[in-house]
């Protein structure tokens, strides 16, 4: 695969040549409720696997980084064994998720910043503090695996990082170990514009490394940041995973934009349908490229999606997972509202059993079958 034809961008400071080291990176996509929940299953079945210690990197966006702040933050209560399989992967990381998927926070998000002072997405940073990741900040996220929670930077229009060592866009430049609150961090990586952005940032002149920015290293840039949702920019959270690693499992839980005759023609249904528009088409396009570039050999690793008909891993023992069911899961609504607890369970059960079906066939065929759902009695409809 050519350079121009990977499912990343190559930016100043990139290697001229596609030469990724050894390891194992996972990228989780956005979606908001219905993608956090997919993931979670996805990571369920890989915890069983025992691939979970086996991460160098976590890539999220969007509702993704929901789910990978929380396992961030539930990291140290994992308790693995012997095996890599974390004996508190329940109560550390899917009680969480699970409690605030019952929840409705894009509505109060709104409201709040409507009714108050400061911008809607900050107020939904306060919502992920309080009922999710609490004060952590990106300081209490483990070293390894490294998680990087993906925004966009809508002042200098190119990805923005959050990370321990560092957060950084390539042409304002890095501010090193950054006290950001992990909340600030994850809604600022689910700034759905124009509904939930911006999320805005007021770092100080001297938290800034010298000379680390291309071209817009200057005060203009610098003493505000403006972020909205990570998917804007790169909405499978492949830019940080594909560039560096040789092996690459990608998480799709992200939505489908299908046909509709009768448009509303008000400012905010027809932004809102463009960029639905626009994220369906890159996604597609980086969805085929990186499956282009595993089946080329030019990285290991696989591809599940949300909209993927199990039947095409061509698996017998695959989970009985029909595909009217699951794309029925499919079309849950990019919402950050409360979900019942049979919906969340089928959501759950679908990342499971779709990230099974990827890794026996496309990654390692020796693993074991399961044997059922994590919640049997859900099934996936």
């Amino acid at each position: 695969m050519s350079v121009a034809e990977e499912p990343v961008r190559r930016i100043p400071g990139d290697p001229v040549e596609d030469r990724p080291e050894a390891g194992i990176a996972l990228c989780l996509s956005g979606g908001g409720y219905r993608a956090m929940l997919f993931h979670v299953g996805a990571l369920w079945r890989l915890n069983e696997a025992g691939y979970l210690p086996r991460l160098e990197r976590v890539s999220s966006v969007s509702g993704g980084s929901m789910t990978a702040g929380a396992l961030a933050l539930g990291w140290p209560r994992l308790d693995f064994d012997d095996a890599g399989v974390a004996r508190g992967f329940q109560p550390a990381f899917v009680e969480p998720v699970r409690k605030l998927a019952g929840k409705t926070m894009d509505v109060w998000a709104i409201v709040l910043g409507i009714l108050l002072p400061g911008s809607i997405g900050n107020w939904y940073a306060w919502l992920l503090k309080r009922n999710l990741l609490g004060g952590a900040t990106l300081q209490d996220v483990p070293d390894r695996p490294r998680f990087v929670v993906n925004a966009t930077n809508l002042q200098s229009a190119v990805l923005w990082r959050f990370s321990k060592p560092y957060m950084r866009d390539y042409r304002v430049g890095e501010i090193k170990a950054p006290k950001t609150a992990l909340a600030t961090a994850v809604a600022a990586s689910g700034a759905f514009p124009p509904l939930l952005s911006p999320v805005v940032l007021r770092p100080g002149e001297r938290d800034w490394t010298p000379g680390s920015g291309m071209d817009l290293q200057n005060r203009a840039f610098t003493s505000k940041i403006e972020l909205a949702d990570g998917g804007v920019y790169d909405n499978l959270g492949l830019e940080t995973a594909w560039k560096r690693y040789k092996t690459v499992l990608i998480s799709d839980g992200g939505g489908h934009i299908g046909g509709h005759a009768d448009l509303k023609h008000d400012w905010l249904h027809q932004a809102l349908r463009v960029l639905g528009v626009i994220d369906s088409q890159v996604r597609a396009l980086r969805k085929r490229q990186a499956i282009d570039g595993f089946q080329g050999g030019d990285r290991d690793g696989t591809y599940w999606g949300i909209r993927t008909d199990i039947t095409h891993y061509q698996l017998a023992d695959a989970l009985p997972c029909p595909a009217d069911q699951t794309l029925a899961l499919a079309r849950t609504p990019t919402r950050l509202k409360s979900m019942d607890s049979t919906l969340q369970e089928r959501l759950i059960n679908w990342g499971y059993a779709v990230c099974d079906a990827a890794l026996r066939r496309h990654v390692d065929p020796s693993i074991a079958r399961p044997a059922g759902f994590p919640y049997p009695q859900a099934r996936v409809g």
